[in-house]
């Protein structure tokens, strides 16, 4: 008997012992971290969490200063080194908690600051802004982060919103199996022409060919002041996954900050001395938009071999594609047109030039608009209004479903790629980054008096659609009447006032997209 009770005891599973920690504005480190009495810092409350628990953190402004660094970590000085692994830090349901290091200045000639530091593993992060990161020297190139993963690895960063300061929003020196996922970087510039070169919305280059399986997903950079996303001297290969990089390279209002001004750097070992290893890391680019970036939507960056680029959007790029390569790092005079680049259904228009430094002769180009005969103007598109592209996301912390970039009916690049392994709808796949009537809007119908009141969700934002009617279900629906002419609003919905007809056959409706 007491050995059958050490087996069910040892059953028990480890979520049954986790515990939950507060933080809050409010709070103080000498409190015992419960909901009533919460803990003023993260750095307390980690000390006091183990694996497997859940540290909720409270809405509001936590102001940070040079007394909340913990350690130092030669040039900078961090204020959160997380090194516990196995711990969650979310956003309390519905709360914002904001973290502010305006007001974090270390002095030289430490020079650069951290504010979340990761060297544990299998922790999450997730619901909060990190904002006001600064730089300090003024006359050297030199950086800060918002988060700098350091060795961690199996951590997930969700819904984090880096934005508003000088440090690089996202960081990664080594570690493997990193999830960044729906978060946004923007507003992050370099303090001085020394620094501007150096800040990226998000970064990857571990010095390790053992940091494997790294993925940034549904994630936005923004008026960051040198690229968007950069993979520079990345050991490891890395995949970016229904990304948007959005006007790299310029402050808000579209003066220049002189930074490299790249959307995607997807590449890269610089050139006349760094090292790289052998095979060369293969890192994939897929279904992302780059938009308006002043040097290039998406670039190779002189990397020694070729990079895998799947069903991405260029729109009004300095350069919409620039495949760079360098056939040997070691020399300064290697640089070559791109080869052995993997390209299907890509997508590009209204850039200055659309496709640069491409040796067609090696490379697998299939099936891309500028391989194939079809036509790309702007009413290809729903829309190309691009104040849709820094909207709010969707409840789930998703991107926002938008009308930019979708494609119309009657365009070209709808059913005119090939199939690279991924769901698609109709008889083949879309060029470009978003797969039209992958999602339909919903419509519903309601009856008062002698009106009609139609309701659609989930449409495309800022999106024209039609309300089409038919009294024969089985007409095609491209020949139905057209009720109405309407716009989705910000949130994808759109209501229609309709009289009734008069007394006759019934009549079925639908939404139809442009």
């Amino acid at each position: 008997m007491p050995r059958l009770f050490v087996i069910i005891a040892l059953l028990l599973p480890l979520s049954a012992f986790s515990a939950t920690w507060f933080v809050a504005t409010n709070g103080l480190d000498s409190n015992a971290g419960s909901s009533n009495a919460p803990f003023a810092t993260i750095m307390r409350a980690q000390t006091a969490a183990s694996s497997g628990d859940t540290v909720w953190l409270r809405g509001g402004n936590y102001y940070l200063d040079t007394t909340d660094f913990t350690t130092t970590n030669l040039p900078w000085k961090v204020i959160n080194n997380i090194s516990k692994s196995g711990i969650s830090y979310l956003a309390w349901t519905n709360e914002l908690p904001v973290f502010d290091f305006s007001a974090a200045l270390p002095d030289p000639p430490t020079n650069r600051v951290t504010a979340f530091r990761i060297t544990a593993n299998s922790c999450v992060f997730k619901g909060f802004d990190i904002v006001g990161v600064q730089i300090v020297i003024s006359n050297a190139g030199t950086q800060s982060e918002c988060v700098r993963v350091d060795g961690g690895s199996l951590n997930r960063f969700e819904q984090l919103r880096m934005h508003d300061g000088h440090g690089i929003g996202f960081y990664l020196t080594d570690g493997a199996s990193n999830l960044v996922l729906n978060c946004d970087a923007w507003n992050n510039w370099g303090a001085n022409s020394f620094s501007h070169g150096n800040i990226d919305g998000f970064g990857f280059h571990s010095g390790h060919t053992t940091s494997v399986s790294n993925v940034i997903r549904g994630c936005r950079a923004w008026f960051n002041s040198d690229d968007g996303y950069d993979l520079i001297n990345n050991k490891a290969a890395v995949l970016i996954d229904n990304c948007w990089a959005l006007y790299s390279g310029y402050y808000p209002n579209f003066t220049a900050t002189g930074g490299d001004s790249n959307g995607f750097k997807s590449g890269g070992y610089g050139i006349a001395g760094n090292s790289y290893p052998t095979p060369v890391p293969r890192n994939t680019v897929r279904f992302s938009l780059a938009v308006r970036n002043r040097a290039s939507g998406f670039y190779a960056n002189h990397h020694p071999d070729g990079l895998n680029w799947i069903n991405n959007t260029a729109y009004a790029n300095g350069t919409d594609f620039n495949m760079l390569c360098n056939s040997n790092n070691i020399s300064g005079t290697n640089d070559c047109p791109g080869y052995n680049h993997f390209m299907r259904n890509i997508l590009g228009y209204f850039g200055n030039k659309s496709v640069a430094s491409l040796d067609s002769n090696r490379c697998d180009i299939a099936f891309n608009f500028f391989t194939l005969p079809l036509s790309i103007t702007s009413t290809d598109f729903m829309s190309l209004d691009e104040t849709l592209l820094t909207g709010p996301r969707r409840a789930d912390g998703s991107l926002p479903y938008i009308a930019f970039g979708q494609l119309t009916g009657g365009s070209d690049a709808v059913n005119a790629g090939t199939n690279a392994g991924f769901a698609y709808v109709g008889s083949a796949p879309d060029l470009g980054a978003f797969e039209s009537g992958s999602q339909l809007p919903a419509l519903k119908l309601m009856r008062s008096g002698t009106n009609l009141f139609f309701t659609s969700t989930d449409g495309p934002a800022g999106g024209t659609n039609y309300l089409v009617a038919s009294t024969n279900l089985a007409l095609p629906v491209a020949q139905w009447q057209i009720v109405a002419t309407n716009r989705f609003d910000n949130s994808g919905t759109t209501s229609i006032t309709n009289a009734l007809t008069a007394a006759g056959a019934r009549r079925f409706y639908q939404i139809r997209l442009q």
